[in-house]
């Protein structure tokens, strides 16, 4: 499996997914600016990977701060976390690491600045390798919900290259493909910046996934010949009555599943809920620059010169069209206000 971040003894190594699928480029950041630069331009994207890579930029932030005595410290460190804070609004694993990291960190007592900054690197090693079992554990979860033979509709990104281990719900799909239930995925292209063509299709290739590539126009027809038994894609964040923030496009396949009587799965950690939120409406969401729309990487001009294009990068899907979110803790179902409060509980 392939691996989009690794810690480097003193750096971080990571798969610029810009480059994809026509090049892997691997590349090495040593600085908090290019790791906020690799988030904000989609070198690292997908919500876990987002929570991961912030964590060791806070690390490579703070290792070189000069700290007269542990508040000092805290004081630069509310700083790296703020500016961290800015590079991508929407998905909340980038929030609810840097919290996390912070947290554990002021749990310490009685430790020199330099003691933090070891602890501040073992949290953020900690909160990656912690992602890779929450990933194997949804992908079992996600079994039951498979029948033998499914074909599978699928949105964006969500397999490796978006996550500290095997992915969210391509996790799912990777865990029945090895668990011999002969499914076939259909992925949509994910239009403007075609995630799903670029990463998806060479991740599914790369796995021997049987998978066919889709506009996200054909979707609709593809259920309406009934070629989709069940849908499964990721969330950037989950608000607390269950409201999914996902890539823009997703809303549209949830009514299209809703239409067909086709399932509708959302594969996600705890860690993308976001119980400050109390629906949909609370989300932020990110809007980005015209020329991804007017341009396919800035490169092959489609539309008029100065065409005003309306480009956010995500849409929020209200509970009632969500069959069931897969977590590391099981699946939940309606009514989402309290079981997503019970999983939390135990």
């Amino acid at each position: 499996m392939v691996q989009a971040i690794e810690w480097k003894s003193d750096h971080v190594k990571i798969i610029d997914q810009t480059e994809l699928p026509i090049r892997t480029v691997y590349s090495e950041i040593t600085t908090i600016e290019q790791i906020f630069e690799a988030i904000q331009k989609l070198r690292v994207r997908g919500a876990p990977l987002i929570g991961i890579s912030a964590a060791y930029g806070l690390y490579l932030g703070m290792r070189d701060v000069q700290a007269a005595s542990p508040d000092d410290f805290f004081v630069e460190l509310d700083k790296k976390i703020d500016y961290l804070s800015k590079s991508r609004p929407t998905a909340v694993n980038l929030f609810w690491a840097l919290q996390r990291i912070k947290d554990q960190l002021q749990a310490v007592t009685d430790q020199s600045t330099n003691d933090l900054k070891e602890r501040l690197l073992r949290l953020a090693i900690e909160l990656h390798e912690d992602d890779f079992q929450r990933c194997k554990q949804m992908g079992e979860h996600g079994l039951e919900v498979i029948p033998d033979g499914a074909r599978i509709l699928t949105h964006c990104n969500t397999g490796a290259l978006a996550t500290g281990g095997i992915g969210t719900a391509l996790g799912v799909i990777y865990t029945a493909h090895q668990a011999g239930k002969n499914i076939t995925v259909y992925a949509d292209e994910t239009r403007p910046l075609l995630q799903g063509a670029r990463l998806t299709m060479w991740e599914l290739m790369q796995a021997g996934i049987p998978s066919k590539l889709l506009c996200d126009n054909m979707a609709a027809s593809l259920m309406q010949q009934k070629m989709v038994d069940l849908v499964i894609l990721g969330s950037d964040r989950i608000a607390a009555n269950g409201a999914v923030a996902n890539k823009i496009g997703t809303y549209g396949v949830a009514i299209l599943a809703k239409h067909h009587n086709v399932p509708f799965y959302v594969a996600a950690p705890l860690s993308t809920v976001d119980l400050d939120a109390a629906s949909g409406d609370d989300i932020p969401i990110e809007n980005r620059a015209s020329h991804e729309v007017s341009k396919v990487f800035q490169q092959c001009q489609i539309a008029p010169d100065d065409a005003d294009c309306w480009n956010p990068a995500f849409d929020v899907t209200p509970p009632d069209l969500v069959t069931g979110i897969i977590t590391e803790k099981g699946i939940l179902y309606p009514p989402y206000t309290e079981n997503i409060r019970n999983a939390f509980d135990k």
